[in-house]
């Protein structure tokens, strides 16, 4: 089915559906904010998995 994956062609298709979506003056705030959102969850990841260890 996904025998090969992710082309190069894929990922640019992509980039040009997210700019169409959401404007290319939007795009480094979301970007941000999904960095932020990552970053968060990492941490509260890593707080559960140290909790957790005796």
């Amino acid at each position: 089915m996904l025998r090969n994956g992710l082309e190069p062609w894929h990922l640019l298709i992509l980039a040009v559906v997210v700019i169409a979506v959401f404007g290319s003056k939007k795009l480094p705030d979301t970007a941000r904010a999904l960095g932020k959102s990552v970053r968060i969850l990492k941490s509260e990841a890593r707080a559960m998995r140290d909790e957790s260890t005796p």
